[in-house]
């Protein structure tokens, strides 16, 4: 294909996937490549993993705050400071200090202590559905464990209230409701509803959950706003939950395209001790994020000037040939393996990262256990999104089991 026809804008170019063979043609050909557009400025396109390193490593040159960490136009109200948009659109020290609200409950600490907690809620997700034999992986797996486990930490236990949170955040991640303006404000509206309704209720019984330490915070304003709160939340409801829902589904794709991996995973799930870095490597669920350059700059013998628009795509960094051996072959016992599916460094590393690896971890740990012969029952629907790698729906089967049937908490 000729470089001017890649369009990375189009959803068409994603139906099938990431469309990894034009990034190795970028690789190839233009690694740091211009992008046009009939509906906006140019962007630079970075298909290298040394330069998402680069430019994720100095927030002072390359900006999220400027325009926004999206491709998408951002409205001036982002551009207005730290009051008015999400941690993912803020520079340090902004973010810094937003950020450090609720690091501690993501630290490898932190989250190594809820192990026994997310092994519960897995065999509780699993045990909804071993005895039908079959169900939509998506929605009764990934979805479910992912919204659990988020629930969980942030404190919104309810069934119902889950079920509204997933709702609202599948609506707000969807392509295909993202042409919809007037339905994404009102979940947006409706997810910052919720999440004051679940602020007042912790103002009066406070807890150990997310809620309870962002509701303090709130409380001195000099700390936290009311509407960064209410963004806090939204970032929490989406990145939090379905970023991780993408990663899992995805990775059942991918054992049910290579199935000498899942009988290796069913003949010893040891393998996960380094086969989750591989499937965060091989799904990559956010594709790339946008930076600015605050002066003039080069990349890779390119002059990129003060103002323009980068796009770090980490799905094509990871798939490097200077950097992954045979990167385009799924590998479980892969060892070398220093994947920017989590961004590549820097001051937005994701925050959840080691509760993503926990989750996947031991749903995969579980399902080779529990369900050895599970198998697609009819075509995964991919969302065909330019931003994400996801799946809408993936029914699969399995041989019915009973459920474990765990004691009651407590």
């Amino acid at each position: 294909m000729r470089l001017t026809d890649i369009d990375l804008l189009n959803p068409l170019t994603f139906r099938a996937g990431p469309p990894h063979d034009l990034f190795a043609q970028l690789r190839r050909e233009s690694p740091v490549h211009l992008h046009h557009r009939t509906d906006g400025p140019p962007f630079w396109v970075l298909t290298r993993h040394q330069d998402v390193i680069r430019l994720s490593r100095d927030p002072v040159t390359f900006s999220s705050a400027r325009n926004g960490a999206f491709l998408d136009e951002q409205p001036e109200a982002v551009r207005q400071g730290p009051d008015r948009t999400t941690l993912v659109n803020l520079d340090p020290p902004d973010h810094t200090r937003l950020r450090a609200l609720v690091g501690k409950s993501f630290t490898p600490a932190s989250v190594g202590a809820l192990t026994r907690r997310v092994r519960t809620l897995c065999t509780l997700t699993l045990d909804r559905v071993s005895e039908r034999g079959e169900c939509d992986f998506v929605r009764d797996v990934a979805a479910e464990l992912s919204l659990a486990v988020l629930a969980d930490i942030v404190g919104f236990p309810d069934a119902e209230d889950r079920r509204r949170v997933h709702r609202l955040a599948t609506l707000l991640g969807d392509p295909l409701e993202q042409t919809f303006p007037d339905v994404t404000m009102r979940a947006t509206m409706e997810l910052f509803e919720f999440a004051n309704d679940l602020a007042a209720w912790r103002s009066r019984e406070p807890s150990d959950d997310l809620v309870s330490l962002l509701t303090k915070a709130r409380e001195d304003e000099a700390r936290l706003t009311v509407r960064q709160f209410e963004l806090f939340f939204l970032l929490l409801a989406t990145a939090g939950h379905l970023t991780t829902q993408y990663l899992i589904s995805g990775a059942m794709l991918a054992f049910f395209e290579h199935p000498a991996q899942w009988y290796r995973l069913v003949d010893d799930p040891g393998l996960l001790e380094t086969g989750v870095e591989e499937i965060l490597r091989w799904v990559s669920p956010v594709m790339q994020f946008q930076r600015t350059a605050t002066r003039e700059v080069e990349i890779g013998g390119r002059r990129i000037a003060e103002g323009d628009r980068v796009a770090l795509y980490y799905v094509a960094a990871n798939r490097d040939e200077t950097v992954f051996t045979d990167p385009q072959r799924f590998d479980l016992r892969r060892t070398e393996n220093p994947h920017v599916s989590f961004g590549g460094g820097g001051p937005h590393h994701c925050l959840g990262n080691n509760l993503a690896r926990l989750e996947a971890r031991i749903l995969f740990e579980e399902l080779a256990r529990r369900m050895p012969d599970l198998e697609p029952a009819g075509p995964a629907d991919l969302m065909g999104s330019t931003f994400v790698n996801g799946i809408r729906s993936m029914p699969v089967r399995f041989t019915p089991s009973p459920p474990v049937r765990l004691p009651p908490r407590g």
